[in-house]
């Protein structure tokens, strides 16, 4: 989140790597650095920062927008419509920023983000690119005490989205419906406690024994009917951070064997919630819930990773996976996942936020998980 503090780790960084500047084109990093985020990126944002300046360049539709929000030392502004005096072009903007924070030859760029193009302007421009993308993602992985708070107050508003939706889940209902309702609690809340905030709102709801099979899948017009399973996700971004929530839950009473996998990824998620606590590799945390899930010989649909860091973005680092050597640190947000998908059974997954702690971990999105208070319309 911008903050003096993120900008002087960012300078000492690069000051250590030997270039002179970074230029930063994820949206999510500008805002990390800047405090500014832009509804659209058809046109090009980008960010200049050097040792002693930083710089945004943005299109002219965005300038009101960038002079209310973005920390920064100098603002250019590139036009689509005729303007006396007016670039319009990014181009002419970037070497002017560039000469602005004390342009040399070595820039910093984010060699995951950037683009061909992007990377040939800047090479025929004269400049020696280096990779600093490692920066961005380790620094993000770490929340600071506002981070925090707001990523809190997100899960919160997640949990009320789940309950909504779920109190609502009915036979007849269809997926869009019950998760409208939902998101109509989302927003009412966030108006009413949280004023003068942005909010970002994510959801997908599956249903039935062949829609959950798909881990990730749009919500539809399909009515639920009795026995079906349901995934329901929710994100909430507040201020652009993010938490998530999600729960399995069946429409009437599920079969045996759907109460057999329901409480195995039940098993698997605190089991690898149990494994988390700084200093614990992220590797390890996969082991523990995989080892439960493998040892009841369905490992062979246990098909992604164990979970994943959230914040600016819905999934980033540190990513919870079998090859991993990533040691988890206090602050650190990652959801817990563990799944399995069974063909003629469907999908069973919870997701739960936490905060990495010295001895454990912080449960940020308390939402009852047990098979009775998800089984619906009983």
């Amino acid at each position: 989140m911008a903050s003096q503090g993120i900008l002087e780790g960012l300078r000492e960084f690069i000051h250590k790597r030997g270039v002179f500047a970074v230029l930063v084109v994820r949206p999510e990093n500008q805002w990390y650095l800047t405090g500014f985020r832009a509804l659209l990126y058809s046109r090009p944002v980008l960010c200049v920062a050097g040792l002693a300046r930083t710089c945004l360049i943005v299109p002219g539709l965005e300038e009101a927008h960038a002079r209310e929000g973005a920390n920064v030392d100098d603002l250019l502004v590139y036009y689509e419509h005729p303007k006396e005096g007016g670039s319009f072009s990014h181009l002419p903007l970037l070497q002017e920023a560039i000469h602005l924070v004390g342009g040399k030859q070595r820039l910093g760029v984010e060699y995951d983000a950037l683009s061909h193009r992007q990377a040939q302007e800047l090479a025929d421009m004269g400049f020696v690119l280096e990779d600093i993308s490692a920066w961005f993602s380790e620094a993000r992985m770490v929340k600071n005490e506002e981070e925090l708070r707001l990523i809190r107050e997100a899960a919160k508003l997640a949990c009320l989205g789940v309950s909504v939706t779920l109190e609502g889940t009915a036979p007849g209902r269809t997926e869009l419906e019950v998760e409208h309702a939902g998101s109509c609690a989302i927003l009412g809340e966030a108006a009413r406690l949280h004023p003068g905030m942005t909010l970002d709102l994510f959801a997908m709801t599956q249903a039935g024994r062949e829609r959950t099979l798909i881990p990730h899948i749009f919500s539809g017009t399909r009515p639920m009917e009795p026995g079906d399973g349901v995934i329901h996700s929710r994100q909430v971004g507040l201020a652009s951070y993010r938490a998530e929530c999600e729960r399995t839950a069946f429409i009437g009473r599920p079969a045996p064997e759907q109460v057999r996998l329901f409480n195995l990824v039940c098993e698997a998620q605190r089991a690898a919630l149990n494994t988390v606590r700084a200093g614990v590799r992220a590797r390890e945390v996969d082991r523990a819930a995989r080892v439960v899930i493998e040892e009841s010989g369905l490992g062979d649909y246990f098909i992604h990773r164990t979970g994943h860091g959230i914040g600016l973005s819905t999934h980033e680092g540190p990513y919870i996976r079998f090859d991993s050597e990533q040691k988890l640190a206090p602050n650190m947000v990652i959801c817990i996942e563990p799944a399995v998908y069974v063909p003629g059974m469907g999908g069973f997954r919870h997701s739960d936020t936490v905060v990495v702690t010295a001895t454990g971990f912080e449960m940020l999105t308390e939402y009852p998980r047990n098979l009775d208070s998800l089984t619906l319309a009983k």
